[in-house]
């Protein structure tokens, strides 16, 4: 009896590239993007890449979270007590060093007043391509990410709810606190991929990020 094939998982190597889709958690409709990134990225850059795609502006902490191990920025000294638990440096972290395999999932957490929760879903490990320039693309999305500061998940379903109801008492102080129209079912793929362009690779700054995101809102940087 001739014994079955089993099925090859891929896992990265040198040069990989990975597709990734970062789904917003909690959030109906869902919010996502699908992305395109090299393999060698360290989670600092992906923490930048992250917060251009979705729509983010930087103002708030983050982490990573894979297989219980904790990733940040090391200047938040977010395990600065003895009882907190030990965060790893996300710079020294890459995607093929913690998600080698093909449908590894990782957290990212942005905002842990309103936490927001991304699940961060490896869906294809493809081999190193020279045609393919290297830094990130967004292959696919849908909706904008909430603003910020709007009370996390129930807060923006609240939010939504005013939006949609003229009639609402607090409709208009709602569109006074937005400051800019905000439609929830817009995403526009062209734009996310100029302002992931302007991210430098392998690694950007606070100061680069905040550059790029000032621009992707319409503010002078």
């Amino acid at each position: 009896m001739i014994a079955p094939i089993k099925s090859r998982i891929p896992v990265a190597g040198r040069g990989s590239i990975y597709h990734l889709k970062i789904t917003l958690a909690e959030v109906k409709p869902p919010i996502w993007r699908r992305l395109r990134v090299p393999g060698e990225a360290n989670l600092g850059w992906l923490h930048a890449v992250i917060q251009v795609a979705m729509g983010w502006t930087n103002s708030h902490l983050h982490q990573f979270t894979s297989g219980g191990t904790v990733y940040s920025d090391p200047g938040f000294d977010l395990d600065e007590f003895e009882d907190d638990p030990k965060i790893f440096d996300e710079r020294q972290a890459t995607l093929q060093k913690i998600a080698p395999k093909l449908k590894s999932v990782l957290v990212y957490e942005y905002d842990f007043g309103d936490s927001w929760d991304h699940f961060i879903t490896v869906e294809k490990i493809l081999p190193a391509d020279p045609a393919v320039a290297p830094g990130a693309e967004c292959l696919d999305g849908a909706r904008a990410s909430p603003p910020e500061d709007c009370g996390g998940v129930c807060g923006y379903a609240d939010l939504l709810e005013i939006l949609r109801d003229p009639g609402h008492e607090e409709h208009e102080s709602m569109l006074g606190w937005l400051g800019r129209p905000f439609d929830a079912e817009v995403f526009n793929r062209d734009s996310t991929n100029k302002h992931l362009r302007m991210l430098r690779w392998p690694k950007t700054t606070e100061s680069q990020l905040r550059r790029v995101l000032m621009r992707r809102d319409g503010f002078k940087a």
